[in-house]
């Protein structure tokens, strides 16, 4: 009985041993790899998923505001200034500069004083005459604009005086081909008379040809008249011409003018009669202004 006991004893001790060495706690499951045992599943390890980038910050320049006027070039007045100065010295029509500076008559101005010289993007630009309005002799009129001025008086000095204007009206920009390289306008010589001075930018902005009172001065090329009158300076009896965005033609010292503002010629119609005006002999002063800076003509006009 007791060798009995001590058997039960025994096995029960062998099993407690055996379930002993068989606990695997917090081990790591693994594949058995003996023969007829089935393969234990390794859990797979839990993936946290991937957190979505988050949207890259817009540049501040990617979000544009809503179109902004762009400001235009500005001209700075200066003492003696006239709005037909201007113009010429712009390359713009002086009704122009008017309207996009909000003067009306008497069209103050004063030293010091900044204009607005060109138009906005998308902005017209005056009305420019094609070469089949031209050749009908139509009128091509200006938007309504205020009644020219008979003279826009001088600038007072720089003590800011204002200055009313009460002169013809100045000329706006005209476009043609630059010295050949830009297609443009088919220029011809205004007067048949030989070149009295040539170009020289300090001191002839064109160039003098001479002639007899009441020859014939030609329009060098298809246009609109923007100014007919004698409210500039040393000019005499003027007529310039806007050609189109980029050129202007001025014809001085006429004695007699045959168009009026806003007149629509065509190249090689007789728009004044040569004379003397504001000059010392009868001559005509003849310049060709590329966005308003004197060019010199003779890179235009054919030779002969």
């Amino acid at each position: 009985m007791r060798r009995k006991q001590t058997y039960l004893l025994t096995g029960l001790a062998g099993l407690l041993w055996l379930s002993g060495c068989t606990s695997t706690s917090h081990r790591a499951p693994v594949e058995d790899r003996a023969v007829g045992a089935r393969p234990v599943a390794v859990a797979p390890a839990s993936v946290e998923p991937e957190a979505s980038p988050a949207p890259e910050a817009m540049p501040s320049s990617a979000v544009l505001p809503a179109a902004a006027p762009v400001s235009a070039e500005a001209y700075v007045v200066k003492p003696g200034d006239t709005l037909i100065r201007i113009g010429l010295d712009t390359g713009q029509n002086w009704r122009d500069i008017a309207r996009w500076n909000g003067l009306e008559d008497p069209y103050p101005l004063r030293a010091g004083q900044s204009l607005r010289v060109s138009p906005l993007p998308g902005e017209p630009d005056g009305v420019v005459v094609s070469s089949a309005a031209a050749a009908g002799g139509n009128e091509v009129r200006l938007p309504a604009a205020a009644t020219p001025p008979a003279a826009v008086a001088p600038v007072a000095p720089a003590s800011g005086s204002s200055v009313s204007a009460a002169s013809p009206p100045p000329p706006p920009a005209v476009s043609t081909p630059a010295a050949g390289a830009e297609v443009g306008l088919n220029w011809m010589w205004p007067s048949a008379g030989p070149v009295l001075t040539g170009f020289n930018e300090t001191s002839s902005k064109g160039l003098s040809i001479g002639g007899k009172a009441g020859d014939p001065v030609l329009a060098a090329a298809d246009g609109r008249v923007v100014y007919a009158g004698s409210g500039l300076r040393g000019y005499g009896n003027l007529v310039i011409v806007k050609h189109d965005s980029t050129f202007l033609t001025a014809y001085a010292h006429n004695q007699a003018l045959l168009v009026k503002e806003d007149q629509a010629v065509r190249r090689g119609q007789k728009i004044a009669e040569m004379g003397s005006s504001d000059a010392d002999r009868v001559k005509l002063h003849f310049e060709i202004r590329r966005q308003g800076k004197p060019v010199d003509p003779a890179k235009y006009l054919p030779t002969r």
